[in-house]
């Protein structure tokens, strides 16, 4: 079984098709989210966390190539699968050249699909914390392992880009955090779009955190973020 936290980013035009490879996908152990054209995934892209884009190259409102050049520019390490009825060779080197970790050409068998997925999974970077630990957030305790955020008895499950962030502002607890430097680390470069997206999980994660007064992840006006702990307040 597929690690259940693997999250793929599936484009693709074809309902009856795209529907029957989120089912695929989703009972391997993936987390699937699935959009119909080059601007939905584009829009789902900016506001998911995913592990792998699985993308159709002939995609209505934006064409496969043109949304992974946009991904491209935001994670240039994210695996990049195409899929195509064309078997022209141009639009292979074109998908190469792109940068795209595989191309399969329809009509595919489903078990090759997915082993050829896992396989690129297996050659890329790791996309999470290296090690396992706890850390201990005021009322909070955050296992990197499980990517586990828990209070008391209520556990929330947090995505792989959400642990990094969270586990980075934990480790430097009352210290200024720097943009430029997080972005870098855990989006792999400082652009427009990574700027905006961590603006996004920053705002998750504050509302994760929201249930602990003594706890808040403040801005630090053009230099970065800062998780101010503050003493435990004595009990009245």
């Amino acid at each position: 079984m597929t690690d259940p936290r693997l999250s793929i980013l599936l484009v693709e035009d074809d309902v009856n098709l795209g529907g029957l490879l989120k089912d695929s996908l989703d009972r391997e152990g993936f987390e699937t989210a699935l959009a119909v054209d080059g601007e939905e995934g584009f829009a789902l892209y900016r506001g998911g966390d995913f592990d792998l884009a699985l993308i159709d190259v002939m995609l209505p409102r934006k064409d496969g190539f043109t949304l992974a050049r946009d991904i491209r520019k935001v994670d240039p390490d994210i695996p990049i699968i195409f899929l195509t009825a064309r078997t022209l060779k141009d639009d292979r080197v074109e998908g190469f050249k792109i940068g795209a970790d595989d191309y399969i050409t329809k009509p595919f068998n489903l078990e090759e699909l997915i082993l050829r997925l896992r396989a690129v999974l297996k050659r890329v970077r790791p996309r999470g914390p290296a090690a396992g630990e706890v850390l201990f957030l005021g009322r909070y305790s955050l296992d990197t392992a499980s990517k586990t955020l828990t209070l008391g008895r209520r556990s929330r499950s947090l995505t792989p880009k959400e642990t990094e962030l969270l586990r980075l502002f934990a480790r430097n607890v009352n210290s200024v955090v720097e943009r430029n430097a997080t972005l870098e680390l855990i989006w792999g470069r400082a652009t427009p779009y990574s700027t905006r997206s961590m603006d996004v999980f920053v705002s998750r994660l504050r509302t994760y955190l929201k249930n602990d007064p003594d706890l808040e992840i403040q801005n630090v006006h053009g230099v970065g973020y800062k998780l101010v702990l503050r003493p435990r307040r004595p009990a009245s």
